[in-house]
């Protein structure tokens, strides 16, 4: 007997579950089923991505639908275009022996003409994103005013997204008498205010606790100096051959950049983020799904239609702007009842951001050394090793064997084991021979004073038209923070020192990392020195202007155009990014 009978449901999802592989229900099913089957009631369920949520809201769903009638009675919000597909999909799968039964995906970035089509002939159930739910509300092309089930699917990442006025006004032209279902992986302020608004006395299920991540994952946290981040990533990769991770990045810039820095250093990698059409998140997908990329790299908002079991690794690049997105980041790995692991990458100034997210998670990070390179080629060593004992041996080449033995008869079995493995092994001993250690230390980092302040040195001076009030405005505009965040502005000849709170280290090294400004690099170094005045001159590694008189005129005045002002987001005014992103599917 499938367990799955016990929980109530009718003979043709058991078919359909049967069908599926599926023998037992998980936690969140066996909990939300049987309430959703048997009462008209609202609910809030939490639980953790990959999960079961979809099938927990599903199977009741489907069983409560009248197939025999065209019109429209269930309704998914759902946050992203990939997970509106995805639920899209699981549905019809679960009701493919109803007969009558459709299921129609409304999201962004298709033809919104196809898809009023497709509920014109007749959509019971409607999965859409809510910028695209609300566009064919307004032009009338969907009617929604007689369904008697809601489903708020990931609600946390909706409302994260600044869907909340949408929500509104979409659930504004629903009867006040349905049902409103609100699965979410956490359970932040926000999705508490929208249960209130819209759900009378609502049931609430819990899976594990609030906020907390998944039993199978383990958490990993790697300290490195800022600069060395894309170095560790690397060598976090090659100390772990079968890696099948899902690499996170907190702005689309940094995704698109990673990506193209491990396709070109060798790796199987690629990016998903916003700015990519529906076609080529796809296929991207795609060849995620089919193991042809091995390291996708991937925004937080892009992500959350990845439905994938087997991911290895999680790889915090960054950590993101909002501490409870942390666990739709881990979601990621441990599904399924495997195991996976969680890894962040952190300088010295976000070790206190790990304390924060084990609060929130209830769960303790094991702090761990980036591995040396000896130890990585120990690693792919043994691995390859492994590789070899595991082949199966193709008969093919039986043929050419008495040829190999006369080239191959002068040397002795340990020799021919060195030549082989040489031949597999060089590119990677070559590489790591004389690789330093990457792990962070304190002593000689660099300048911290007991305040927490720390002091930078920029190539920048008055020969360049600064003084140190447009340099202020300057440095407050490219790095979106505001004044009482930058001190101790020091503008000299050819270079210039400033101050800012230590905790936006990470923000001031990432923001000049590659910047420019009207063609011109910007170098900013933690200072090495005290930051007297009068600090000594210092040579720009990219041959710079440092202690040289310009010969191009340039002059900035008052606050300054910068060539890369767009990405002033990663880590900056967040509201404003929030507010940029509303309405908005294309993530």
């Amino acid at each position: 007997m499938n367990k799955f009978e016990v929980l109530g449901l009718g003979d043709a999802i058991i078919k359909a579950v049967n069908d599926m592989g599926f023998e037992s229900p998980s936690e969140v099913q066996e909990k939300a089923i049987p309430i959703l089957l048997n009462e008209d009631t609202d609910i809030v369920a939490l639980a953790q991505t990959g999960t079961g949520k979809t099938a927990a809201f599903g199977f009741p769903l489907i069983e409560k639908i009248d197939s025999s009638s065209r019109i429209t009675q269930g309704l998914i919000l759902s946050p992203t275009r990939e997970l509106c597909l995805q639920i899209t999909n699981e549905l019809k799968n679960y009701s493919k022996f109803i007969p009558g039964l459709h299921t129609v995906a409304i999201y962004g970035g298709a033809s919104i003409t196809d898809q009023a089509k497709q509920i014109k002939r007749g959509a019971q159930i409607i999965v859409a994103t809510p910028g695209r739910m609300q566009d064919m509300i307004n032009r009338k092309l969907v009617d929604i005013s007689n369904i008697g089930y809601c489903v708020l699917d990931e609600a946390d990442e909706m409302l994260n997204m600044g869907f909340y006025e949408d929500i509104n006004s979409i659930l504004s032209h629903t009867p006040d008498e349905k049902s409103t279902w609100l699965f979410s992986a956490t359970m932040p302020k926000e999705v508490s205010t929208i249960a209130k608004r819209f759900m009378h006395n609502p049931v609430e299920i819990t899976v594990g606790h609030k906020n907390t991540g998944s039993k199978n994952v383990s958490h990993e946290y790697y300290v490195v100096n800022s600069r060395d981040r894309y170095a560790a990533l690397k060598r976090l990769a090659d100390a772990n051959p079968d890696i099948f991770s899902v690499i996170f990045c907190r702005t689309k810039r940094d995704t698109q950049k990673v990506a193209e820095n491990l396709i070109e250093d060798g790796y199987n990698a690629a990016a998903l983020h916003g700015d990519l059409s529906q076609n080529q998140r796809d296929l991207v997908m795609k060849s995620f799904r089919n193991r042809q990329i091995q390291m996708l790299v991937a925004t937080d908002v892009a992500a959350r239609g990845i439905d994938v079991d087997d991911v290895t690794h999680v790889i915090n690049y960054q950590l993101p702007d909002e501490i409870e997105t942390y666990t739709h980041r881990s979601g990621r790995t441990g599904r399924a009842g495997k195991s996976g692991v969680s890894m962040v990458i952190v300088s010295k100034s976000e070790v206190r951001k790990i304390k924060s997210v084990e609060r929130i998670i209830k769960k303790s990070f094991e702090k761990k050394e980036i591995p040396s390179g000896e130890e990585i080629c120990q690693v792919q060593l043994f691995h390859l090793a492994n590789d070899i004992r595991k082949s199966e041996i193709n008969h093919e080449i039986d043929s050419y064997l008495p040829s190999i033995n006369e080239v191959l008869e002068e040397f002795s079995k340990e020799e021919l084991i060195k030549k082989f493995f040489s031949v597999e092994f060089s590119r990677f001993h070559n590489y790591y021979k004389k690789s330093r250690d990457l792990n962070a230390v304190n002593e000689g980092g660099g300048n911290y004073d007991n305040n927490g302040s720390t002091r930078y040195f920029i190539n920048v001076g008055e020969k360049d038209g600064f003084d140190w009030m447009t340099l202020k405005d300057f440095l407050k505009d490219a790095l979106g923070i505001g004044s009482d965040s930058l001190s101790r502005v020091d503008v000299k000849e050819s270079f210039s020192f400033f101050n800012t709170n230590t905790e936006h280290q990470e923000l001031v090294l990432g923001i000049f990392e590659d910047f420019k400004m009207e063609g011109r690099k910007v170098n900013v170094e933690i200072s090495k020195d005290s930051g007297r005045r009068g600090g000594r001159r210092r040579r720009d590694g990219d041959g710079g202007f440092k202690g040289k008189r310009r010969s191009d005129g340039f002059k900035p005045r008052g606050k300054k155009r910068f060539d890369n002002k767009d990405d002033r987001g990663d880590g900056g005014n967040r509201r404003r990014d929030r507010d940029r992103r509303k309405r908005s599917d294309r993530r």
